[in-house]
């Protein structure tokens, strides 16, 4: 049995362009159809503009149907131009092999993921796959390809795509080999429909001008109705991509991003954000998110939507460890006392306070006087103000309060090999390092 799935689509805002909805819906309507989206292996890690994709093909497995990953193994060669204003630099053989397989990784553990409600399982169970589109364009000739798939191309087509037309308004252009890609594309969805009868491309919102190109070659070389979604891409309320940090893009690999990194970027989100991410990127039933949205209107302050997105999508992408280790570092990071994390969970954690350097001998013998810890770090602005923080009570080694003045630091007070946290009253930390 099938599940709607254009109607599910609908419901959760994940439809920004369709071909015919009455013909998907009909096409859909028997279990086992294949539908897939594509991912050029551009670094070794997918990142959270990604995660709709993904997403996406979870829900295609849940309605009955087999979700198509395809990574780009040949067109990651080139880059894709939509919604690019410049050349991406061109990756050396061996980078784009480690970057497959990095992808491939990420997206068979998200696929089999059993994390989240109506979906819990399924993913497992449905096959699914995995395909790389350099396997069936390795070794066509410049002249076969041309004579096979660019005759049946009208050049009109190409030109009146709009990531086509936004890039050559633009100084610099676009190279020949950047406007290739829309013909390579294109013959990859043909290519996914005479292998496994795949009739159904979804993508982001930039992606319509090569979803189309693909459906009309196989209009032209097979006769064959082929279909195309894309989905709206995932931007915040003020029209800024999502997933972008000052300090850079949120990675799905937890070496990028950790996953208390991850967590807390979707705890931070706006409240209408989080609303969205929540219908577009979690498998919560409708009535659920309806509850949730009524919570948010009447309690704002208590976050629970953006609660409920960290750690649905947390766990999705890091697993159960993964969430639970973010929530331990942000029960730390508000309190909780510091044990059991390594000197890269703390640098993680506190890596917006500030730190110091001290020799590791400083802990050694009597050890290290609090009051001048609390001084050199900033935490107190003389020794004065230091003795009296810890009189008062507010003074914390690893969020364990100290309130001897004489207390003095050794190596048994480290959180990790070389590490230890101090804090001043509730919010005020900063990182001691001992090398």
């Amino acid at each position: 049995m099938t599940h709607d799935l254009v109607s599910d689509f609908q419901a959760r805002g994940l439809i920004h362009q369709s071909t015919d909805a009455a013909r998907l819906r009909e096409w859909l309507s028997t279990p086992g159809r294949r539908v897939y989206a594509g991912f050029d292996p551009t670094a070794d890690s997918l990142h959270v503009g990604h995660l709709v994709a993904l997403v996406l093909l979870r829900r295609v497995a849940h309605a009955g149907h087999e979700p198509v990953a395809l990574i780009g193994g040949a067109t990651g060669m080139i880059g894709d131009p939509s919604g690019r204003s410049e050349e991406r630099n061109l990756l050396s053989p061996d980078e784009l092999a480690a970057n497959i397989a990095g992808v491939e990784r990420q997206i068979r553990a998200i696929l089999l993921s059993d994390a989240g409600h109506d979906v819990r399982g399924v993913a497992s169970v449905t096959p699914h796959h995995v395909v790389n589109n350099a396997d069936w364009m390795r070794g066509v000739g410049y002249l076969e390809f041309l004579r096979d798939v660019g005759k049946h191309v009208p050049l009109s087509q190409m030109l009146g795509k709009d990531s086509v037309k936004s890039r050559l308004e633009r100084d610099g252009g676009l190279s020949y080999t950047e406007f290739s890609y829309m013909l390579l594309q294109a013959w990859d969805f043909v290519h996914l429909s005479d292998s496994l009868d795949c009739r159904v491309q979804i993508g982001g919102s930039d992606q319509w001008g090569n979803i189309t190109a693909g459906i009309e070659l196989g209009r032209r070389l097979r006769s064959r109705e082929l279909h195309g979604i894309t989905c709206p891409l995932l931007t915040k309320s003020d029209g800024t991509k999502m997933g972008k940090t000052a300090s850079g893009a949120i990675w799905l690999d937890p070496r990028r991003t950790s996953p208390y990194r991850f967590y807390q970027y979707w705890i931070n989100l706006d409240d209408d954000d989080a609303g969205r991410c929540l219908a577009r990127l979690t498998p919560l039933s409708l009535d659920e998110l309806a509850d949730l949205d009524a919570k948010r209107a009447a309690n704002p302050a208590a976050r629970d939507s953006q609660k409920r997105l960290a750690e649905e999508l947390t766990r999705l992408v890091h697993g159960d460890a993964g969430l639970a280790a973010a929530r331990q570092a942000t029960e730390i990071f508000f309190g909780a006392e510091i044990s059991q994390l390594d000197d890269g969970q703390l640098a993680e954690i506190f890596a917006d306070v500030p730190s110091r350097e001290f020799p590791r001998s400083a802990l050694d013998g009597e050890g290290l006087q609090l009051v001048e810890a609390l001084t050199d770090t900033g935490l107190a602005q003389s020794r004065g103000a230091a003795r009296r923080t810890i009189e008062q009570g507010g003074a914390y080694v690893n969020n364990r309060r100290i309130s001897d003045v004489a207390y003095r630091l050794t190596a048994k007070d480290l959180a990790g090999v070389a590490t230890l946290v101090l804090r001043s009253g509730k919010k005020s930390y900063a990182i001691a390092r001992f090398g």
